[in-house]
């Protein structure tokens, strides 16, 4: 997705807008067992289908919690975050996060952002913080709110 008119230069001026919301993407089992895999969480409320539809309050298998954060970057990119001008972005962190309600095994998320602020750094770089909610298709709660930062390089201009 691009995002009319943003720049570097520009991006103050989108401060206090939306820039957008992603597409939705489902969080299945497969990708659930997947992130247990690859971080060592097994607990059952995750991976026992079985009895997550038994001993859950959930009804079911609820994805990690950092599993439903860690989606969150994909996400920045597919909004159109980086600009044409920039040579490149970093994850430079997280100000605050709150896991509000649990994303259950098959449901379909989205990000919705805004930007927060745009401050100029030294080097030619911009820190950008941006307001996001990780939103559950058919429910009242999101999955989760964050405030996420996002370093933007700025492409070096290489002298004649």
């Amino acid at each position: 997705m691009t995002i009319l008119d943003y720049t570097m230069t520009t991006a103050a001026q989108f401060v206090g807008r939306e820039l957008g919301t992603t597409d939705w993407l489902t969080v299945g089992q497969d990708r659930i067992d997947q992130f247990a895999a690859c971080t060592g969480d097994h607990q059952w409320i995750h991976v026992d289908v079985e009895r997550a539809r038994r001993e859950s309050p959930f009804g079911g298998p609820v994805a990690h919690g950092y599993l439903s954060l860690s989606l969150v970057a994909a996400m920045v990119m597919e909004l159109g975050l980086v600009p044409p001008d920039a040579a490149s972005a970093l994850n430079y962190g997280l100000d605050k996060v709150r896991f509000i309600a649990p994303v259950k095994a098959g449901a379909r998320v989205r990000l919705r952002s805004s930007l927060a602020s745009a401050e100029p750094q030294n080097g030619g770089r911009l820190l950008l913080k941006l307001q996001s909610t990780l939103e559950i298709e058919g429910e009242a709660k999101p999955a989760l709110v964050a405030e996420v930062l996002c370093m933007l390089i700025g492409k070096q201009r290489v002298p004649a």
